[in-house]
């Protein structure tokens, strides 16, 4: 499922970004998820809505929907993806769970790497996604007065 482990090098000085941005998901051909920057949470989280969980090869497997535009089912994408291992994430309001995570590929402007998501119920939340620190590093900074620098 997640395209070749061969990664664009990353450039001697790291881009900038806005505290919010646009992520699309090239193994999934799902483009421009909203995502919120968030330089506290280690690792990127996305709402999955309807997860199914199944075995193949004594490996799970993950199925869940993505929604790219919120409030919309309209352009809902049902995606698939090996879960890589669980993890005990605390949240925001500082409650503590156990959440698949999974290997995908992002792209966010014209960088594209391979970055772990885990999977979590965002419902409540105004973004579905949230971008972590592991997948920034080294390859961008915040600037946290700015939105959307690669376009909306």
């Amino acid at each position: 499922m997640v395209a070749s482990r061969t990664r664009k090098p990353r450039s001697s000085s790291p881009r900038s970004i806005g505290w919010r941005e646009r992520v699309s998901f090239p193994d999934f051909d799902v483009i421009g998820v909203k995502a919120k920057v968030d330089s506290g949470a280690q690792t990127s989280s996305i709402h999955a809505f309807r997860p199914r969980f199944s075995q193949k090869d004594d490996e799970e497997w993950v199925s869940f929907e993505i929604h790219p535009r919120r409030r919309s089912r309209k352009d809902a994408v049902r995606v698939r993806a090996k879960v890589k291992t669980r993890r005990r994430i605390r949240s925001s309001n500082g409650k503590s769970e156990i959440r698949p995570v999974i290997e995908t590929t992002m792209r966010l402007g014209d960088e594209t790497f391979v970055a772990e998501l885990t999977l979590a119920n965002r419902h409540l939340m105004a973004y579905r996604m949230i971008l972590g620190r592991s997948a920034l590093r080294g390859r961008f900074t915040i600037d946290p007065g700015k939105s959307y620098l690669f376009g909306e």
